[in-house]
């Protein structure tokens, strides 16, 4: 009889299952960074004797389980075992529910250091280190090697049942996904190729950019052979990640279509899919705050939170956000907090890139902590290199600082007034002293992180942090931010180099803004990419590939693929009007000509058509013309700060067999991720190369490129602006019965070196 499959388990994963109890209770976490954490656990040993013993290894058994994990820190001199937490603020506001879960900690790594080292009993201590002053507090308690076994047994049991469901999960999991079958007859025009390159790097441990037209089903395309290749390689997790809410739909359908979902259950595929959606859009009661006082549903969360775990894990299928909320609802605890949970324990993940990239992700920290090996889809990764730079950059605001400055409790008036005397000296150091007065913008690159208003910055940050600790309800929410975003900031900080530049932007008296801004996301993503089995990103729009290797970080061994567009010329009419610039110097002389041309080509075929230009500005210009000039055309526009439903309603005017022209800003919300096939979408106008604007933070970026790739107007400029123009372009043939047309109206695109990064099947 073969002997049953295992599950392993961290001690920190095992004592978060069965240890925790209470409130949710997130007031506020202004918590130590990883590094600062290390920091403080190197403090710890050196202040200890020279036998002292870090990191120490420790595993055992309990039946079927395997529990493993490193215990900071054991002293056999005195026969101590150490568990170092570091802290900040107000030791005293530390929660019950997590000192027993430190406690808890604590004891199954004493259980299993004395089953490993013979010993009969040992000290437990729990080391609370204060990051601001280094100051330990130290709890201590002696237990002997049978009570620690006993505990550490109960916890095992706690945990026995779910791991055994979990066990047969995966086997299931795995014994059907052996089985899959691609949903349809037959591939799509590159699909094949595009399933086949993804099946063989996950199955090779390599990482794949792929560069695939709109319409041949890239979501399935990527989604199916990873599925496929799960069980044969062993992937502990799916993470599918999107940029925008509309990815996130498409990979749902096409889970959807693969049988996740089906009406008759017993024919679902056994897959666990988990939608994650922002905490904003999870939330029950956005008018209360985040603890258990305020808050009904943080009340008791991880009282109910067991029984909430079985039901959606015993659902299974997709929990989107409708089924979550469902689930959490019938056990009154928040959805969002349920969704973290359920990351844990579901096969397939689908969210937003910050989840698995961002500094602090959840996704990335689970695939540590678990030690898993998993699989990555990104979609539209075009955008991942300016996504990535706003997650490694953060900002400081002169202007916020002096008004939180001026409605601050007493206790926080000085700490933030020596900030705002510290941005007086920064700008005097600098040379934008606010003595001038002149009210022009004006830009400085420092030399150096600026230690002074940094160091101000902490400390700063270290009141607010006890005051919110001595004051933990009714604090307005512009403290808390304030503080986040110092915190950030400081953190950001710790990771500075040759990627990243400190630089000030002063607008006039008082409005000067220090931004720790990332130039090359490609050192940040790379240790990503590496904690991943394989990561796949695909787009429409990743060409040159090389451009994309050195910002995202792709080893060297990365592969490459472009799928043969299914699309051929004849569908798509491109036409380049030579005789318009829409350079800067040639704004003003070009706008008659372009609207000559959009009235034109309306009339010779009318129907819908996009006119995209480089800014609201100048689209605003264009459009005031034109219904001047041609009051009996219909138009729409895209407008400053639109909200949801009014995006929508723009996009809704585009209906089969409709007339107008819809005017929108090139690399905005109607520029891609949009899909209006036939009818509703016949032309596109771009009035513009997509190029960002020189100035002065560009230059800086153009600069560091040429450094670092040796191509640095190509990196800031040319590259990112023709993606943005194809991304465009895209949006009028959807499939292969489409036809319509493309207007190119600038000069330039008739250059061969802007050609050649325009899509062959256009055969311009």
């Amino acid at each position: 009889m073969s002997k049953p499959r295992g599950y392993r388990v961290a001690v920190r994963a095992l004592c978060e299952f069965t240890a925790r109890s209470g409130d949710l209770d997130h007031r506020f976490t202004p918590s130590p960074s990883a590094r600062e954490g290390i920091a403080g656990h190197a403090l710890v040993a050196e202040r200890r004797g020279d036998g002292y013993q870090s990191e120490v290894a420790l595993s055992g058994e309990y039946r079927t389980l395997s529990v493993n994990g490193r215990a900071d820190g054991f002293d056999p001199a005195i026969n101590c075992l150490e568990e170092i937490k570091t802290y900040r603020g107000s030791l005293e506001r530390l929660g019950d529910n997590q000192r027993a879960l430190h406690w808890a900690q604590v004891k199954v790594y004493g259980a299993l250091l004395c089953q490993e080292r013979e010993l009969s009993e040992v000290t437990l201590a729990l080391v609370y280190l204060d990051i601001a002053t280094g100051r330990e507090t130290r709890l201590t308690q002696q237990a002997t090697a049978e009570e620690l076994q006993a505990f550490f047994v109960a916890q095992c049991q706690r945990f026995l049942a779910w791991a055994e469901q979990e066990v047969a999960h995966r086997e299931r999991r795995d014994g059907a996904l052996l089985e899959i079958r691609f949903p349809h007859c037959e591939f799509r025009h590159g699909q094949r190729a595009l399933a086949e390159a993804v099946y063989k790097v996950v199955s090779t441990g390599r990482h794949l950019l792929v560069q695939a037209p709109t319409g041949i089903g890239k979501t399935l395309g990527t989604l199916f052979p990873v599925l496929t290749a799960m069980p044969r390689q062993a992937l502990d997790r799916v993470f599918f990640l999107t940029m925008k809410t509309p990815g996130r739909r498409l990979a749902l359908e096409a889970l959807t279509t693969l049988g996740v979902v089906r009406e008759d259950e017993e024919g679902a595929l056994p897959l666990r899919v988990l939608e994650l959606i922002a905490r904003d859009k999870a939330c029950e009661h956005p008018d209360k705050a985040c603890h258990g006082e305020a808050c009904p549903l943080a009340r008791g969360f991880y009282d109910r939170l067991p029984m909430a775990r079985q039901a959606a894990i015993d659902r299974g299928g997709l929990l989107d956000r409708m089924a979550l909320r469902e689930v959490a609802l019938e056990h009154d605890v928040c959805p969002y907090y349920l969704g973290q949970e359920l990351a844990r324990w579901c096969d397939l993940v689908v969210g937003d890139v910050n989840h698995y990239f961002d500094l602090n992700a959840m996704l990335h920290g689970l695939v540590q902590l678990n030690q898993w090996r998993v699989g990555v889809l990104v979609d539209e990764a075009h955008n991942l290199v300016e996504r990535a730079r706003g997650m490694y950059s953060a900002t400081l605001d002169q202007q916020r600082v002096n008004a939180l400055r001026r409605q601050v409790p007493p206790a926080l008036s000085k700490p933030l007034g020596r900030v705002a005397r510290r941005w007086s000296e920064l700008l005097k150091d600098v040379g934008l002293s606010e003595l001038k007065s002149r009210e022009a913008p004006e830009y400085r690159v420092l030399e150096a992180p600026p230690q002074g208003m940094l160091n101000t910055l902490q400390q700063a940050s270290s009141a607010i942090t006890d005051y919110l600790s001595e004051h933990p309800t009714g604090v307005d929410t512009g403290l808390q931010e304030f503080l986040f975003e110092a915190l950030h900031f400081c953190r950001l900080t710790e990771h500075f180099g040759e990627h990243s530049l400190f630089d000030i932007n002063r607008h006039g008296r008082g409005r000067a803004v220090l931004t720790l801004r990332n130039v090359i996301p490609a050192d940040f993503l790379a240790p990503r990419l590496a904690a991943s089995r394989s990561t796949v990103l695909f787009s429409a729009t990743l060409s040159p590939s090389h451009y994309y290797r050195d910002l995202l970080g792709l080893p060297l061994e990365a592969l490459w693929l472009e799928v043969e567009s299914p699309f051929v010329s004849h569908q798509l009419d491109v036409r380049t009007q030579r005789a318009i610039s829409t350079r800067f110097r040639d704004r003003d002389a070009s706008i008659a000509p372009i609207v000559a041309t959009l009235a034109e080509q309306y009339r010779r075929r009318p129907g819908n058509y996009l006119a995209f230009f480089s800014s609201l500005a100048y689209l605003e210009a264009v459009l005031e013309h034109f219904r001047t000039e041609h009051p009996d055309i219909v138009t729409w526009t895209q407008t400053r700060g639109m909200r949801e439903a009014e995006r929508q309603a723009f996009i809704d005017g585009f209906v089969p067999g409709g007339r107008g022209i819809g005017f929108a800003v090139l690399g905005g919300a109607f520029a891609e991720g949009i899909d209006l096939p036939g009818e509703r979408l016949i032309g596109a106008f771009i009035a513009t190369l997509g190029m960002p604007p020189f100035n002065a933070v560009n230059e800086q970026l153009r600069a560091r490129m040429e450094v670092r790739f040796g191509c640095g107007y190509d990196y800031t400029y040319h590259y990112p602006g023709l993606t943005k123009v194809v991304q465009a372009a895209g949006r009028v043939i959807r499939d292969p019965e489409d036809r319509g047309v493309v207007v190119l109206m600038d000069d330039r695109f008739t250059r061969a070196e802007v050609k050649s990064l325009l899509p062959g099947w256009w055969n311009l």
